[in-house]
């Protein structure tokens, strides 16, 4: 009788097995949650870091496309100076040398002019705002110191250096103040428009 109550009592090595089995498979789990938890953190910087990237990338360009406009809007300017200080080079022009004077001063002024024309449509075709404001002033420009070249041609060259000093009684310029500054206004504000939010 001994010996089968022996054999036929509960073994205690099923417990020992299941204790023995758990804490590995827990351990297995624990494993695959850290890799997880890793797997995501580090996908989640890699997406963090491809996001300032890409902003800083767009910021560059805004930015490298605000100074491309300012810098294209002041060549506009800068070619109309040009035409607007021409009666000044007319009348200023060498006495001893009439032929070449001529010459010299017409090639230029058909230079500023083919300027003039590229400027007024590339800002025309930016902004309406600003290239109506340009074409306004280019009119006027064309009228009034069109009319003092007309005059400075007319009048013998100076030969003397007194009269490079040429006062407003002269040459009176003053009437393209008006739409100088309608335009410089109209392009500070494409400018603005244009302007990346966080530099405004």
């Amino acid at each position: 009788m001994t010996y089968f109550t022996n054999i036929a009592s509960p073994s205690p090595m099923p417990s020992m097995i299941t204790h023995t089995t758990l804490p590995a498979a827990t351990s297995g789990g624990g494993t695959g949650v850290l890799l997880a938890t890793v797997l995501s953190g580090a996908f989640l910087a890699a997406l963090i870091t491809a996001t300032i990237n890409i902003w800083l990338a767009r910021r560059k360009s805004r930015e490298e496309e605000c100074d491309r406009l300012r810098t294209a809007f002041a060549e506009a300017f800068a070619t109309y100076s040009a035409y607007k200080e021409m009666p000044y080079a007319i009348r200023r022009r060498r006495a001893d040398q009439p032929a070449e004077e001529r010459t010299r001063l017409s090639e230029t002024l058909r230079e500023i002019q083919a300027r003039l024309a590229y400027h007024q449509a590339w800002i025309l075709l930016e902004s309406s705002t600003a290239g109506t404001a340009y074409q306004d002033l280019v009119n006027q420009l064309r009228a009034i110191a069109g009319a003092a070249m007309s005059s400075a041609w007319a009048d013998p060259p100076l030969d003397n250096d007194p009269g490079m000093n040429i006062p407003p009684s002269v040459i009176d310029l003053s009437g393209l103040r008006d739409n100088e500054n309608t335009y410089l206004e109209a392009v500070r504000g494409h400018l603005h428009k244009t302007k990346p939010w966080w530099s405004r």
